[in-house]
Parts: C-alpha cells; sequence; structure tokens
C-alpha cells in the first residue's frame, strides 16, 4: 500500500547527505553519458538530456530511492544497428515504445522474475560488472595516448578516495577528489585529457517535441524488435541493480513500481530528444558509498547534471578525465565481490560454475542480459538435475505375489522421467500392481506421460492398476492430461 508518510521520508529523510552525493554523481554522470551516445551513434547531448530526464522522472515514479537510473551502455549498444540504418528519430521513437512496454510490463507485475535469478548469477553479474567498468577506463589509461601524468594523478585521486575518509566522512571523498585534481590541473596547466575533449556540451534546455517518423505499421515493424530488446535488458539491470541496492542499504523496495517508473522515464525521455536508459550499478553505488539514500539524491543528480552541461559547461569541461577515472576505479574495486574467489572452494561446483560463466558470458559479449540469460539457463539446469537424484521408486511384493506395489518419492518432472521408468520390471506378471504417489508429485506433460505409460503396459500383460495417494494438484493436472483410460492410448504415447 502507498504511504505519504514513507514516501516524503523517501525525500527528506536524508537531505544532506542526498545532496552531497547527487553533486558527486552528477558530475561522474556527465562524460559516462557522452561516452555512451558516442557507443550509440549520436550526438552527446542526446545522452546528457536522456540521463537528466531519466534521472529526474525515476526519482519521482520509480520503486527504489537511492537508485541511479540514466543513460546507459547497456540499452545504447541495442540501438547502434537502428541508429545506423535509420536514423536518430528512429532511435527516439524506439525509446518511446520501450518505455511504453516496460510500463505494461510493471502493470502485470513481472518484476516476480528476479526470484529466479540465484545468488551465483547474481554475485556473476556484480563481478562481470566490475570488470567491464575498469576495463571501459583503459582507454583513459592508453600509454600511446597519454602521459605519465595521468597515472600520478590518477594515483593522487585513488589516494584521496581512500585515505581522505579517514580524516572525515563529513564530505564524499569522491568529490573532494574531484576538486583536488581540477584545481591542481587547472593552476599548473597541466596537459591531460578533459571532460571537454570528450564532447561538446549541450547549452540549451531540451524541448518537447516529435520524433520525425511515418506513423505506419512499417515504422512500428522496424522499432518493435528494438524497443523489446531495450525494454527487457532495461528491466533486467534495472531490477538487479534494485537488489544489489536493497542489500546495500538493508531495505526493501518495489520492483513492479520500478518498472513503471523506469517505462514513465524512458517514455517522456524519447520526446526531449533522450535514449534510452536504466539503473545504473555503478553510479548507484557511487550514490550509496557517498551517502545517498533517498529519491532525493537522485532527482538532485538528474537536475544539477542538467545545470552542470547547461549553466556551468565552461568549468565542467575543466574537470581532469584522471579524477573520474579514479572514481570509477573506485566503484569497480567495491563492486567486485572478493570473498567469491576464496568461495570457489567452499561453494558447490555447480554454483561457482553458474558464477563464472556468467562472467566469462558477460566479458566477452559485453552484454549484461546475455550474461545473465546464461547464468540463469545454467542454474536452471543444475536445479533440475539436484532434484532429479532425489527421486526414487521402492517396491514390494505381497506374501503371496499377486500384488506388487511401487512407492514413488520425490518430484516427478521430465529430468525425472527415465529413471521413474527405470524402476519397473514390466517383464513381471503380477495379477495387481498398485502405483502409491502419496510421497510424490506429478509437475508437467513429461511426467503425466510416464505414468500413463507405465500404466498402460502393466495392462497390456493383464495386470489390474491402481494409482494410489495422488494430491489434489497431481489429481488435478492428472484428470486433465492423462490419456491412459482412452482408447488406443498405448499407440498414440509410443508414437510420441
Amino acid at each position: 500500500m502507498f504511504s505519504l508518510d514513507a514516501y516524503r521520508s523517501q525525500w527528506l529523510g536524508n537531505v544532506r547527505g542526498d545532496l552531497l552525493a547527487g553533486l558527486v554523481v552528477a558530475l561522474a554522470l556527465i562524460p559516462e553519458a557522452i561516452a555512451f551516445s558516442i557507443i550509440a551513434g549520436v550526438d552527446p547531448k542526446v545522452g546528457l538530456y536522456a540521463s537528466f530526464s531519466i534521472a529526474v522522472i525515476t526519482a519521482i515514479a520509480g520503486g527504489r530511492p537511492g537508485m541511479i537510473s540514466a543513460a546507459t551502455a547497456a540499452t545504447a549498444v541495442l540501438m547502434v544497428t537502428l541508429v545506423r540504418d535509420h536514423g536518430l528519430q528512429y532511435l527516439l521513437a524506439a525509446t518511446i515504445l520501450a518505455g511504453l512496454l516496460q510500463i505494461v510490463m510493471g502493470a502485470l507485475k513481472l518484476g516476480f522474475v528476479m526470484r529466479y535469478v540465484s545468488k551465483s548469477v547474481m554475485t556473476g553479474f556484480v563481478n562481470a560488472l566490475a570488470i567491464l567498468i575498469f576495463m571501459a577506463q583503459l582507454p583513459e589509461l592508453d600509454p600511446r595516448e597519454v602521459t605519465w601524468l595521468t597515472y600520478a594523478l590518477v594515483a593522487v585521486g585513488l589516494a584521496i578516495i581512500y585515505l581522505f575518509p579517514l580524516l572525515t566522512k563529513a564530505v564524499p571523498s569522491p568529490l573532494v577528489t574531484i576538486i583536488v585534481l581540477t584545481v591542481l590541473t587547472v593552476a599548473f596547466g597541466w596537459d591531460v585529457r578533459t571532460v571537454g575533449d570528450m564532447g561538446d556540451l549541450p547549452d540549451t534546455l531540451p524541448m518537447f517535441l516529435l520524433p520525425e517518423i511515418p506513423l505506419n505499421l512499417e515504422t512500428l515493424r522496424v522499432i518493435l524488435p528494438y524497443s523489446v530488446a531495450v525494454a527487457v535488458v532495461g528491466l533486467l539491470e534495472s531490477l538487479m541493480t534494485q537488489n544489489i541496492v536493497d542489500d546495500l542499504t538493508d531495505t526493501k523496495s518495489n520492483r513492479n513500481q520500478e518498472c513503471v517508473g523506469q517505462g514513465l522515464a524512458n517514455a517522456a525521455t524519447g520526446f526531449i530528444g533522450g535514449m534510452a536508459g536504466c539503473a545504473m550499478i555503478g553510479q548507484s553505488i557511487i550514490n550509496v558509498k557517498s551517502g545517498g539514500r533517498g529519491r532525493l539524491s537522485c532527482f538532485v543528480a538528474g537536475a544539477f547534471l542538467l545545470i552542470l552541461v547547461v549553466g556551468l559547461g565552461d568549468l565542467v569541461s575543466m574537470i581532469p578525465m584522471p579524477a573520474l577515472v579514479a572514481i570509477m576505479i573506485m566503484v569497480s574495486i567495491g563492486t567486485f565481490s572478493w570473498t567469491s574467489i576464496r568461495n570457489l572452494a567452499v561453494h558447490p561446483r555447480s554454483s561457482s560454475v553458474v558464477m563464472l560463466a556468467t562472467v566469462a558470458t558477460v566479458v566477452y559479449t559485453h552484454n549484461l542480459a546475455i550474461g545473465v540469460i546464461v547464468g540463469v539457463l545454467l542454474s536452471g539446469i543444475f536445479f533440475a538435475g539436484k532434484i532429479a537424484q532425489l527421486f526414487r521408486v521402492a517396491s514390494a511384493i505381497s506374501d503371496d505375489g499377486r500384488v506388487r506395489t511401487y512407492h514413488v518419492e520425490g518430484q516427478l518432472f521430465y529430468g525425472s522421467v527415465e529413471d521413474f521408468m527405470d524402476a519397473f520390471d514390466f517383464k513381471e506378471a503380477p495379477e495387481r500392481v498398485v502405483i502409491d504417489v502419496s510421497r510424490a508429485h506429478i509437475w508437467d506433460i513429461s511426467s503425466v506421460q510416464a505414468l500413463d505409460m507405465a500404466i498402460l503396459k502393466f495392462r497390456r500383460d493383464g495386470a489390474e492398476v491402481e494409482v494410489v495417494g495422488m494430491n489434489v494438484a497431481t489429481e488435478t493436472l492428472m484428470d486433465r492430461l492423462s490419456m491412459s483410460d482412452k482408447p488406443g492410448a498405448l499407440e498414440q504415447l509410443s508414437a510420441h
């Protein structure tokens, strides 16, 4: 239930911390928004406008206070082909449609799917993201492109980030890093790359506009595949990040509300010339570690981003890239689950395989969604294998040898069907066969057909067959799908 008091507290419960954290995040958003625009093949202002709009709207309508949403690489890479083949206007239309799809997903309460993402997949996701964040900084550390001074400034920045909190935590150390390195660079005239070198910053506020595209089925055919991909990937990364922020802050949030909030943000962003985005785990961690906890931090990050690039663009362009690189390296180090390396020796092998496969897939494809899908599929396979191993069938013959009773125990599904059928001796010819499933549960069509096949094979040899102990769910499934009492059932099942 919505509570006005709780919502007000999410805005005003941590004003000072949210203001300072939002300022730090705004500064860190600028180069990333520009970089993601370049990835998508559009002007830097498209990513900057998007980061402003998405951050502000998700702060108001999202389901996770303190989580930062903006333009991201995960959604930018999905739009590359669309922009190349059809141009910016189609990207804006696809962004609007993706937002509408996310609103529908939230209304259908599809946020529950996150419960099927295992801890191993989450750990792999986090570790892979940490590696990608670090790898994204490597171009700024290329010895062929930068001088030794860049490395020195990055080292100084890291020293400030980790040592300044020993003096005081009143001011976030990443913000101190940005201020100190900017002052040093300007005062001594050092020749290092700055934010201004990454692209021109916009000098006007965004305006409402309609994408200039033909409104017909052909346009829908072009943008729909991209919109679906952006909607799914965006929500996947947002909900994964939401789980991580929940853990960091020891609080709970609303997944379905977050789906709707992300959708509203993307739909609105397309109307002001921005590209699609989603939650950003790196920036969210910066926000939390800088003291941000409430909706105000995300709102301030978006609003201050726009103020910086439009009103104070000349000052922002002076920020040296080594300062931002140092912050992102800190995020990378803090994001990586270092205990997961030690746990490889003690965790079940299947869990370690899932985690490593998720990391390897994400790093290889640079696509978080593909890595998570691989991890979830592997988790499902390993889980099915474990459940199948817990299945067994025991049998006993009556003293007079006329009745054979089979006691089925465990979960009967596609993974245990083979063991189920192997447990029966169809060559034996008792007068009566009892299949006791009181300690079992039948889950799917494969198990229903296996039970049908066992019944029909025994009947074929003249035995009377009785199935006992079915629970309500199993009996309902059997009544709906069973074929054992229908004419020609054995031939039909054998034909399958």
